[in-house]
């Protein structure tokens, strides 16, 4: 996780074929719960463009554990079809994901990297997740992690340059990561998520720690909304808004999600 606030993606679905014993062997899991693993596909709208999602389960070799990995590719067509001012056309923004959930606890852990192509900077971090027992009709999953900045020639940052920094890619900072995923079943097919994380920076340099979520800014109160009706056991379609202590609801990412399970 980085400055950036978060962003999931989808619209109309992207179809590729996986070998049929992963689709045989997999059985459809409820795609509302945060810890869920699945093998997926999905494309999507948003304001700055198209987002693309592809997520394979697979075998982590260890007893009771499902695992899956998740690319997603954003801000495709920027300039074209977004609604923000100066989009590019080109990636803005490349994520990977690992998940491993333990399925007799309930707890997961998860690496997360992502990469802003036009701003040449990122993050790569990794968190624990404990799903706590169902309250009627809410289910909370706290979460823990650390991370670090990663930036190609860091001095050309606008608020991060340092004049000890080195050219090439670095790790200007570190940061810690405390939130959790929220979810309220609102009937059978309609559920809502909230999901407030808080960042703040732990080492680094003096311009890297103070500037860290923007000037004069070493923590970010991050929030994330989605709204998600399941059109069948294997679809869904999903409105996502995120913004933050720093960025108000009006400009902060809205977009529109359709999700297929394999």
């Amino acid at each position: 996780m980085n400055n950036n606030l978060t962003s999931s993606s989808l619209l109309s679905l992207v179809f590729f074929t996986f070998p049929n014993s992963v689709l045989a062997e997999k059985e459809i899991q409820d795609m509302s719960d945060p810890l869920a693993v699945y093998t997926q596909a999905g494309i999507g709208y948003t304001d700055k463009g198209l987002n693309i999602k592809l997520g394979q389960a697979y075998d982590s070799g260890k007893p009771a554990t499902m695992a899956m990995n998740v690319v997603e590719i954003k801000g495709i067509y920027g300039d074209t079809i977004g609604t923000r001012d100066n989009l590019e056309d080109s990636v803005d923004f490349v994520r990977y994901r690992n998940f491993i959930v333990d399925t007799t606890n309930g707890q997961g852990s998860q690496i997360d990297v992502e990469f802003n192509l036009q701003a040449k900077t990122g993050s790569a971090s990794y968190s624990i997740i404990q799903a706590l027992p169902k309250m009627g009709a809410f289910n909370l999953y706290p979460l823990a992690g650390l991370g670090a900045a990663i930036a190609n020639n860091v001095n050309d940052h606008p608020l991060w340059s340092d004049a000890n920094s080195p050219s090439g890619f670095s790790m200007p900072g570190a940061f810690a990561v405390i939130g959790m995923y929220g979810k309220l079943a609102i009937t059978e097919k309609i559920w809502l998520n909230y999901n407030p994380i808080w960042l703040t920076s732990i080492s680094g340099s003096d311009s890297y720690k103070d500037n860290t979520y923007g000037s004069g800014n070493d923590t970010v109160f991050t929030h994330e909304v989605a709204l998600s009706y399941q059109i069948d056991p294997r679809m869904n379609v999903r409105y996502f808004g995120n913004w933050s202590n720093h960025v108000n609801f009006s400009d902060g990412d809205q977009r529109i999600e359709l999700n297929y399970q394999f």
